[in-house]
């Protein structure tokens, strides 16, 4: 039974799970916004509003958890841009938008963007 397990886990092992994750909030911070399934896009929102929350506070050991968490590009970019741009709102920076469901496999489909 799957009672009380709050990850989703996309038919893959935990090291795998974990480089997607972290690959898809890699490209949502450099790009801003990004098309992927919605169940990817409900599991990625906290994960990213967490970074940001984090880069807030611009320390030598936030730095080093966002390198760990985002990579280097990705930490610079929260630290110098985005945190600074939501000091003042309390969460909620980013907006999934539901699309039609994709063509050849049906999957259910989603804009993540910040806001």
């Amino acid at each position: 039974m799957n009672h009380h397990k709050k990850a989703r886990k996309f038919g893959r092992v935990k090291k795998v799970r974990d480089a997607l994750l972290k690959s898809l909030a890699l490209s949502l911070v450099l790009k801003g916004k990004i098309k992927t399934t919605d169940a990817k896009a409900r599991e990625l929102r906290p994960f990213v509003e967490k970074l940001v929350t984090s880069g807030r506070s611009n320390n030598v050991a936030t730095r080093r958890s966002l390198v760990a968490k985002i990579g280097s590009i990705g930490a610079k970019k929260i630290i110098s841009e985005l945190s600074p741009k939501y000091a003042k709102v309390s969460g909620g920076y980013t907006r999934i938008t539901k699309l039609p469901a994709r063509v050849s496999d049906g999957s259910l489909m989603a804009v993540i963007e910040f806001v």
